[in-house]
C-alpha cells in the first residue's frame, strides 16, 4: 500500500497548494490553437464569452486547469454548451465540483498529462453505494445527479450548505464527494478513488479508499486512442 500512501500525500499537497491559489477569481478562458483553457470558478461571468469560443468551431478541447468551484447554475450551462458543441474535455490539476459536471459533459473526458497531480471531486450528499458508483456518471444517470446538486436538502425547511458565497441552494459542501485521483511515479500514473465525507479539509489522507472504482470503467474517463484495447491501470497499485 506504500503506492497508495505516496499518491495520498501527492494529492493532499496539490489540493492544498490548489486551495492557496483560490480565491474569488471569475473564470477566465485563454484560447491556445485549438484547446480553450479554463481557469477559477465557473460563476456564470465568463459564460457568454465561452459560448462565442464554442460558436466557432475551432475549439476541439475544453482543458479545465485548478477550477475549485462555482455554482449550480453555472456548471448546468458549461456542460450544455460542451455537450451541444461535441467537444472534449481535460482536467488539468485539480477540477472541483462545478468544474467536474462541466468536465463530464465532454465527448471524450481526460485527466492532463505531465508531472502534475490530478484530481476530479465530484460533490455527492453522501457515500454511494457500489451498484450507484458503477452507473452514477453515465448517460442520464449524470443529469440525475446535478439534478441532486442543484435541489434543496430537506425541500426548504433547513438552509442548504453551499460551497461558494451567494452559490444559491446546491447541496454540496467543498471538500465532500467522491475524489478520483491520478498521480505521477517513476512507472507511470497511478488512479485511485476515494469518498470524502466534508471533515477531512485538505488532509486527504482521511479520505475513505474506495476499491473497485477504476475511473476508466465507470466512465469518468475516456481511454486515450494509445491505449485502446487495453486495460487501464489498476487503482493503487
Amino acid at each position: 500500500m506504500a503506492t497508495l500512501s505516496m499518491s495520498r500525500m501527492l494529492c493532499a499537497l496539490a489540493l492544498a497548494l490548489a486551495a492557496a491559489m483560490v480565491g474569488a477569481n471569475a473564470a477566465e478562458l485563454e484560447l491556445e490553437g485549438n484547446r480553450l483553457l479554463v481557469t477559477g470558478v465557473l460563476d456564470g461571468s465568463g459564460l457568454a464569452a465561452f459560448n462565442e469560443h464554442l460558436a466557432t468551431g475551432k475549439v476541439r478541447t475544453v482543458v479545465f486547469e485548478n477550477s475549485l468551484g462555482g455554482t449550480a447554475e453555472a456548471a448546468s450551462e458549461y456542460a450544455r454548451a460542451i455537450a451541444a458543441s461535441g467537444v472534449n474535455t481535460e482536467a488539468k490539476g485539480q477540477c472541483h465540483a462545478a468544474c467536474a459536471y462541466a468536465f463530464l459533459a465532454g465527448k471524450e473526458h481526460r485527466f492532463g498529462r505531465g508531472p502534475t497531480v490530478n484530481g476530479l471531486l465530484i460533490p455527492l450528499v453522501a457515500r454511494p453505494r457500489p451498484d450507484e458508483l458503477a452507473n452514477r456518471w453515465r448517460g442520464d444517470e449524470m443529469h440525475r445527479t446535478l439534478a441532486e446538486f442543484v435541489t434543496p436538502a430537506s425541500q426548504g425547511t433547513e438552509p442548504a450548505p453551499v460551497a461558494v458565497a451567494n452559490a444559491g441552494n446546491e447541496r454540496w459542501q467543498p471538500a465532500r464527494g467522491v475524489l478520483f485521483t491520478s498521480s505521477p511515479t517513476l512507472f507511470g500514473r497511478v488512479y485511485n478513488t476515494f469518498y470524502c465525507d466534508g471533515s477531512q479539509g485538505r488532509d486527504m489522507s482521511k479520505c475513505e479508499y474506495l476499491a473497485d472504482a477504476d475511473p476508466f470503467k465507470l466512465g469518468v474517463l475516456t481511454p486515450s486512442p494509445a491505449a485502446s484495447g487495453a486495460s487501464p491501470p489498476p487503482a493503487g497499485k
